[in-house]
């Protein structure tokens, strides 16, 4: 069968698709996204997670037939889709003289100009910089976490796991990310209790969690901050 559906903003259509096979198979084998990983196929993991019209799904337990007419955002699609918010909220702010709406997230620029500070949660080491008292305006570029010109392809909770030290295998790390993205976006000021929840489908055998959590805190903190000062 054929199958037509937007992914990452752009239309696609993908032939022969056989009526068993999973979106996880035609993204990564037909569309040649592979960030969305194969692991255990069955919904337990989370390395597949897909926005499916905005929703997070496992890619592997949704049918490619389901996704006609749909559309998708996979890892490789976050920091374009992150601007296109960004833009989104940013004219929406212009035309009614308010600031974005909650979740509208930031640009790419402001969230490479923050810096976390305070005690790593896992290890107690300070961190460089605080994004609740540090002006994106002001920041000295030389002090920032990441190197000049890292992060440009990114999205703000990109550069914030980045910045926090939150990937180690990474074969967990996109469906992470997009998750994470998601709950943000509905979520900006989210608890600690919170962004368990969220993230409670997704499995890491490698960082203990904690500086995945340390990275959403500060994406969420980057953008509280941000929002304010507009």
């Amino acid at each position: 069968m054929r199958v037509n559906f937007t992914v990452n903003g752009r239309r696609h259509e993908a032939d022969d698709v056989w009526e068993g096979e999973s979106l996880l198979y035609v993204l990564r084998e037909r569309m040649g996204l592979p960030g969305s990983k194969n692991a255990c196929e069955q919904g337990e993991c989370g390395s597949c997670t897909v926005r499916l019209d905005g929703v997070p799904v496992c890619s592997c337990l949704v049918a490619a037939g389901q996704a006609e007419g749909r559309d998708i955002v996979t890892v490789e699609g976050l920091a374009d889709f992150a601007r296109r918010r960004d833009d989104a909220a940013r004219n929406t702010a212009q035309s009614t003289a308010t600031a974005p709406a909650p979740g509208a997230g930031i640009s790419i620029q402001q969230a490479q100009q923050w810096q976390a500070k305070g005690p790593d949660s896992g290890t107690g080491t300070p961190l460089t910089g605080d994004p609740r008292t540090t002006d994106p305006r002001t920041t000295d570029p030389r002090t920032t976490d990441s190197r000049p010109g890292e992060g440009a392809d990114l999205s703000p909770v990109q550069q914030a796991f980045i910045d926090a030290g939150a990937v180690q295998c990474g074969f967990c790390t996109p469906g992470l990310l997009v998750t994470a993205d998601e709950m943000l976006e509905h979520n900006p000021s989210p608890t600690d209790a919170d962004i368990r929840e969220a993230l409670s489908g997704n499995l890491c055998r490698c960082t203990g969690y904690e500086k995945i959590l340390d990275a959403v805190r500060l994406a969420a903190a980057r953008q509280d901050r941000t929002e304010e000062a507009v």
